[in-house]
């Protein structure tokens, strides 16, 4: 017999064509709240599930009842307790009629049908095997594989075509039902993917909260032309806000989506995304165009008076266009590009709803070729600058690199040695070429390091050889000679200069009991001697070169300095240590403390313009500790502190409180000099399982100002959830704040309507998803270069 054989069009209609959306991608904790009832309980009958949907063909089928009567090779009738199994498909009912002959089969009374991803239930089930038709009655299912439940008054099938009359949809559990989709006809195509859903109502509870006469949804992963969720919300900034997408698929490794936008006290705007793929790389155009903004006009007057550089203005249509991709050249070399531009350096600021966008003076954008093997590195790219502070002239970009190439080469040589090599060639150019005329740079590091270690200990002396010429434009020759006050400009400068390291350490451990509990207590010095002779500098420019920050790190590197246009003489030895407790049972880091400092032996001379050299003696102490008081709360410090100055240079404090199984708590405190005076308080605040409250409040003291403020609720249930959150944040670099309420109801396995609050309070509040502890927050940008993945849903 094949009934059993053919079932599986039915079930598929009913899967696809209201779960189309369901949402896979879900955050921990997601259905947490739903009680465990399904509309269509298990079938203690039913075998467990054997083998994958791909393998049924090539399963015997099992059939067993009370009674069989027949004739072989013409009809048969099975009754009683009937069943028939096939890998993970199950069919039970009270009769099978079936004729072989034409392929017909009638089951009726019971009618049950399981396999890997559904259960469902109905009071008949008829079909013709040769002909594909199929109808059940009165069906109600539960979906296995991913949450959703609903019924049908009858579907039927024909061949690919399928039609759902009087079905239902929602994840609620059936006692419990906050969301219900229904429609009145649902017609099924499974050869073109696409579902068609006639007078379909949503309700919420028992209120009708959209009806629609009509649409169109994919019922596989085929991708669909359509429209997509829209995103409504409201600042004072916008406005009334508004955003419609319409997805366009124009080819399987191609798409497009386009969003035109209205805000009410802005205008219209238009943004697109282009998407493609092909088997060797992917990419990424967007496009956001605001003709004639509304902004640009309502604070022209004032923009006069609080932006003097007349070129840093706003400009009547406002653009932002980015390009992200990635082309595979071979299996060694990667072609890459992340291009920016915008039509005037005050866009990030009046678009980004994230103090982020304020935060940096330019873009950079890049291009180029970038290799990698065993033992090397190696890029040919260029990067180019953009303004985005509308308060700083262009003279303070960073120079452009146009082009550079980089290779670094590290691979042992015997078994004693290690050698490399680090190298640059660099043509600068900048935009502002009166105040910062160009020229080019090579950089060369070779090095050879002898590292030896044994369980306990380590010592890796280093030798290298620096070796950095130029060769520079007559006008920026002269301005070094000019700044510096040299005899005579120098266009060709050059400097080389040995640098010798030692890098040594010691671990000793021993076990230790803590407060009842087992520790590996570790106990590690390390010693770094660094020496690097004097070597005048003074007619070198400085085209990239900057101090480092003065932390941790910096107690054992080679050079102070990032980029090749100083290189520090130094004769000192940095002394520190550290000391951990490890729990035994799983591994945790109850308390770190690291402690060091720089003893410098000799004066080092060489300086960026405008710095003072630093003075034989010794640096500030640097300190960090990390204590764990318990499972739930963690606390860290760092402190700087200078004995020739007898000031502390930084402080800062870091805590971390778990709350429940959901909730946390963190607060962060940072002070250095007379600079950078931050506190920042986050929390998300557990009332209830369904109740959650949540904040922030980020303030400066420096200029006495919040920098971001965020108040809201969360309500979460089985298959609802709803957040309203209040934020207020500064908006620009004068101080001007703005206000935005913003409201999300999450249908769970449908979608959501409103902005995407969830994303914007991971970046606020980290923890949010408590498995993302110690993750760094998502990115604002898209594109990253971080992210390897496909893009999603596109077909090489």
């Amino acid at each position: 017999m094949r009934p059993a054989l053919r079932l599986l069009p039915l079930p598929f209609c009913i899967a696809a064509s209201l779960a189309a959306h369901a949402d896979e991608e879900l955050r921990p904790g997601y259905w947490a709240l739903c009680p465990i009832e399904d509309a269509v309980p298990m079938f203690a009958d039913a075998q467990a599930p054997v083998g994958s949907v791909e393998d049924r063909e090539n399963q015997p089928t099992d059939i067993d009842g009370d009674a069989f009567a027949g004739i072989s090779g013409e009809s048969a009738n099975v009754t009683g307790d009937v069943t028939l199994r096939r890998g993970d498909q199950f069919l039970g009912t009270d009769n099978l009629d079936y004729s072989q002959e034409d392929g017909t089969f009638v089951a009726s009374g019971n009618v049950r049908y399981q396999d890997s991803g559904m259960r469902v239930v109905a009071d008949r089930l008829e079909g013709d095997t040769i002909a594909e038709s199929y109808r059940m009655d009165n069906v109600r299912y539960q979906l296995t594989a991913r949450r959703g439940n609903g019924g049908a008054d009858e579907i039927r099938m024909e061949g690919s075509q399928g039609a759902l009359m009087g079905s239902t949809y929602s994840t609620c559990p059936p006692s419990d039902r906050w969301w219900e989709l229904k429609a009145g006809q649902i017609d099924i195509d499974t050869d073109m993917g696409m579902g068609t859903a006639r007078n379909a109502t949503l309700r919420v509870g028992k209120v009708p909260v959209l009806y629609v006469p009509w649409f169109r949804f994919p019922v596989d992963d085929r991708r669909l032309s359509g429209l997509l969720y829209p995103r409504i919300s409201s600042s004072g900034r916008n406005g009334f806000d508004y955003t419609q997408p319409v997805y366009l698929n124009l080819a399987p490794n191609y798409d497009m989506t386009l969003e035109p936008r209205w805000m009410s006290k802005r205008g219209v705007s238009l943004a697109t995304e282009f998407r493609y793929l092909n088997s060797g790389g992917r990419g990424e155009f967007d496009l956001n165009y605001l003709p004639s903004d509304q902004l640009t006009r309502d604070d022209r007057e004032l923009e006069l008076i609080e932006v003097p550089i007349a070129e840093n203005r706003r400009k009547d249509d406002r653009v932002l266009f980015t390009y992200t991709g990635r082309q595979r050249v071979n299996r060694n070399w990667q072609a890459r590009a992340n291009l920016t531009y915008m039509s005037d350096p005050r866009y990030l600021e009046d678009f980004s709803n994230n103090i982020d966008g304020i935060s940096s003076i330019s873009t950079r954008s890049t291009l180029g070729v970038f290799g990698r093997g065993l033992y090397w590195n190696a890029a040919i790219a260029a990067d180019y600058y953009q303004l985005t502070d509308y308060t700083l002239n262009e003279s303070r970009l960073a120079y452009h690199r146009l082009p550079y190439a980089q290779v670094s080469w590290e691979q042992p040589v015997g078994s004693l040695f290690v050698a490399g090599v680090d190298a640059e060639a660099t043509r600068f150019s900048h935009l502002d070429s009166t105040a910062k005329p160009g020229g080019a740079r090579v950089d060369v590091k070779p090095y050879l390091s002898m590292p030896l270690e044994g369980p306990s200990w380590f010592v890796r002396p280093t030798l290298a050889w620096r070796y950095t010429g130029y060769d520079l434009s007559k006008e920026l020759a002269d301005q070094v000679a000019r700044t510096n006050n040299l005899a005579a400009a120098n266009g060709s400068p050059s400097r080389s200069l040995p640098i010798a390291s030692i890098d040594a350490g010691l671990f000793f451990d021993r076990n230790t009991r803590f407060r009842g509990e087992d520790y590996l207590h570790t106990l590690e010095p390390r010693v770094f001697f660094l020496h690097t002779p004097y070597r005048d500098q003074s007619d070198l420019p400085v085209f990239d070169t900057r101090d480092l920050t003065f932390s941790w790190g910096q107690l054992f590197r080679d050079n102070r300095y990032s980029g090749a246009d100083r290189q520090a003489d130094a004769n000192q030895i940095t002394m520190a240590m550290s000391t951990r407790l490890i729990r035994e049972s799983d591994g945790l880091e109850k308390l770190s403390v690291n402690v060091g400092q720089i003893l410098y032996l000799d004066d080092s001379r060489i300086t960026l313009p405008n710095r003072a050299p630093i003075e034989r003696g010794r640096s500030a102490w640097v300190t960090d500790a990390n204590y764990a008081v318990n499972d739930r709360w963690t606390i860290g410090a760092s402190y700087q502190w200078d004995p020739k100055t007898r000031q502390e240079d930084l402080a800062s404090l870091r805590t971390r409180y778990l709350i429940g199984d959901e909730g946390i708590a963190n607060f962060a405190y940072r002070r250095r000099g007379d600079q950078i005076e931050q506190a920042d308080l986050s929390f998300l605040y557990p009332v209830s399982p369904s109740w959650s409250l949540i904040g922030r409040y980020y303030h400066s003291f420096t200029d006495n100002r919040m920098l971001e403020g965020i108040a809201g609720v969360q309500w979460d249930s089985c298959c609802l959830a709803a957040r309203v959150v209040a934020r207020r944040y500064l908006r620009s670099r004068q101080g001007e704040m703005n206000n935005a309420i913003m409201f999300e109801l999450e249908l769970k396995g449908l979608g959501a309507a409103g902005p995407d609050t969830e994303s914007r309070l991971r970046r606020a509040i980290l923890g949010y998803y408590r498995d993302d502890l110690y993750l760094v927050p998502p990115s604002e940008l898209r594109g990253s270069d971080d992210d390897d993945d496909l893009a999603p849903g596109l077909t090489p």
